[in-house]
């Protein structure tokens, strides 16, 4: 397989001889290089259809197109074989997995409990606080507990979705909380889209519906990623939606629309909130080999009583990877355009702003892991580690990314009307890891990526390489070797810490990132394997410029990963972090006979996981499914002093 330097030369290559546009071995030029500069030409961005006619218009060609090459796909499959066909041609497929085969702003004082990748940025989740009250989804319902005063009390109990809606082929996932609203996010294959359900929470963490309202949109679901995004009292969103040149004659009937939920609702309810002024086409139309898809990102304004939601759409080819930064939306795509009589990868990245300006795209290689894979850095640079061989982070896509490495860094500025590609020059290759189920991450100034285990099963004496190198330039990437698996990449302060399994103990090392990056301290669990493989599973709480207290679910050794969607975590671990001399504080445990049958109704699997470490205004708590642990520290040990079980029909509280 070519490297994605010589993918991204030949890009480059094939759209100067084309249309002018820099070449492989150009670079952008900086502003500041000249004492008077002429005045900036407006920067380029993609174009807005101008009215439903000329959107229709596009659709129908495309659709056309879609055809004919299918068409001729077919003849070539058949001349291929010596067989032909007379059967109907199957719709165009997706690169996406259907998961049904598997069926205000908040005060300076708030703290957060979600181990987010962008402070300011509050993602979707399974535990969120709100004033004196931790609140819960689980299992389909919400519970709050009350955590304020030193005490540990549950208060409400509800269910997750409205009253009058039925829960079959629903799924509610994650949470997010605005002011005293606690949006709800869902997926429901009954009613066609992306579920959100608001309720309300009062001071003393009771507990009552409002509404519920649908978005029309294709499964979001992701192993890695969170759906839903908070910035301010801003609800965001990025949802796919695959257009297909056998549906509708009229393909605005399945655009973004939403409709606000009542018993006997119809599909006539949903209403369009993208006009064709909003949705946007890059200068290189996608190819018609690959499908279509409508990229959205809706924005709803919870700190209105009245869900008010606004959508922007870009027009692209149906591979995806997300990424939200404090001040956009980026989606990456994939897809096979004909060149030459020959198929070749091609890729395009888009830019949404959340200020609502237009989007913009540029023609890039390879393609992200996860939204790990992407940094927007302050100097107005975008970094992305791509590689060769991936399909996006849609479902499990993440888990199975190969191929050649590399990192791409560009002015954000470079991003304009999709009509250039990224040049050759972005692009810095990097050491290519053996192994499967990639982990990356961006700590500081460094990138750190290696590979590990995952959702399989534990390879005894598994060992692997970690990578470091800074992804503003300079030397080249460091190597170490490891004894344990790259399973999770965290950062602690201005270091990081790395955590994997060598199939019978846990580790931690210590990554020291200094002026060179070096391992540090080391610690090992034995005879234990992660609890949670979502990033939300870790939490790190700083308490002075290099220490801290992290904690971690943990299980039994050798579990595979995939265990953790039915089995509860056995103990929260924590540790203390001593300028990376880690040190173990002791464990808060789960109780087997803590247990209950809860009826369950929706969400019975624990997709978004079921255990995470809680560091509240100086107190320790541990979620164990339907259990909270308080801990305390002792001479230096971790020791209970109580727990609830907040279970339906079952709230016990146990102190010691």
């Amino acid at each position: 397989m070519k490297t994605l330097l010589l993918c991204a030369a030949a890009a480059a290559v094939a759209l100067s001889n084309t249309n002018g546009c820099a070449s492989a071995s150009g670079t952008i030029k900086d502003p500041t290089a000249h004492a008077n500069p002429p005045a900036a030409a407006p920067h380029k961005t993609l174009r807005a259809f101008r009215s439903d006619q000329e959107l229709k218009d596009f659709f129908r060609r495309i659709t056309d197109e879609q055809k004919r090459e299918q068409k001729r796909r077919r003849a070539e499959a058949q001349m291929a074989t010596g067989q032909t066909s007379n059967s109907a041609p199957a719709p165009a497929s997706v690169a996406m997995a259907d998961a049904s085969s598997l069926s205000g702003a908040k005060s300076e004082d708030d703290e957060s409990v979600t181990n987010a990748q962008h402070a300011g940025v509050d993602e979707g989740g399974i535990v969120k606080l709100h004033g004196n009250h931790l609140v819960v989804l689980r299992r389909g319902r919400l519970f709050t507990v009350e955590i304020g005063g030193g005490s540990l009390e549950p208060v409400s109990t509800l269910d997750a979705f409205g009253p009058d809606v039925d829960p079959g082929g629903a799924w509610y996932d994650e949470m997010i909380i605005s002011g005293d609203t606690i949006a709800v996010i869902g997926y429901s294959y009954g009613r066609g889209g992306t579920e959100i359900g608001l309720f309300d929470i009062d001071k003393a963490g009771r507990l009552s519906y409002r509404d519920t309202y649908h978005l029309r949109s294709n499964d979001y679901y992701s192993s890695r990623n969170y759906a839903s995004r908070l910035v301010g009292s801003k609800l965001i969103f990025y949802t796919p939606l695959y257009v297909s040149p056998y549906g509708d004659a009229d393909p605005q009937k399945s655009f973004p629309s939403m409709r606000k939920w009542r018993r006997g609702a119809t599909e006539n309810e949903f209403h369009q909130i993208v006009s064709a002024t909003r949705v946007y086409r890059p200068e290189r139309e996608p190819s018609a080999a690959s499908g279509l898809a409508l990229h959205t990102v809706t924005v709803c304004d919870l700190a209105r009583s009245e869900l008010a939601c606004e959508a922007t759409v870009v027009v692209g080819p149906p591979g995806r990877v997300f990424y939200v930064s404090p001040s956009s939306v980026y989606v990456w795509t994939n897809e096979w355009a004909r060149a030459a009589d020959r198929m070749r990868p091609r890729s395009t990245l888009y830019r949404l702003p959340l200020d609502g300006s237009a989007p913009s795209a540029l023609g890039v290689s390879g393609s992200p892991v996860d939204q790990f894979s992407f940094l927007e850095s302050d100097n107005r640079h975008l970094n992305v580690l791509v590689r060769s061989a991936t399909v996006g982070d849609g479902m499990w896509g993440a888990e199975v990314a190969a191929g050649d490495v590399a990192l791409l860094r560009v002015p954000i500025d470079s991003i304009t009307d999709g009509s250039e590609n990224a040049p050759a020059s972005g692009y810095r290759q990097l050491p290519k890891p053996q192994g499967y189920t990639f982990q990356n991450r961006y700590v500081g100034d460094y990138l750190l990526y290696g590979t590990g285990n995952g959702w399989g099963r534990p390879e005894q004496g598994r060992g692997s390489t970690l990578y470091a190198v800074r992804w503003a330039g300079g030397a080249a990437a460091a190597q170490f070797g490891l004894p344990h698996g790259v399973d999770r990449i965290e950062s602690m302060g201005r270091d990081a810490v790395v955590v994997g399994t060598d199939g019978r103990d846990l580790h931690f090392t210590g990554v020291r990132l200094g002026e060179r990056p070096a391992l540090a301290g080391r610690y090992a669990r034995a005879g234990a394997s992660q609890g949670e493989l979502r990033s939300h599973g870790f939490f790190y709480k700083p308490d002075g410029t290099d220490s801290g207290l992290l904690g971690l679910p943990i299980q039994r050794p050798g579990r595979p990963g995939y265990k953790h969607l039915f089995e509860t975590s056995a103990a929260i671990l924590f540790l203390r972090n001593d300028s990376l001399d880690l040190k173990e504080l002791g464990e808060l445990g789960a109780k087997p006979e803590g247990s209950v049958n809860d009826s369950c109704r929706a969400s019975c699997v624990d997709w978004y996981g079921n255990a995470r470490p809680l560091f509240v205004r100086g107190r320790v708590f541990a979620l164990l499914g339907y259990e909270i642990v308080e801990g305390a520290l002792d001479g230096g040990r971790m020791r209970e002093t109580r727990r609830v079980n907040y279970a339906p029909g079952r709230l016990v509280t146990a102190t010691r």
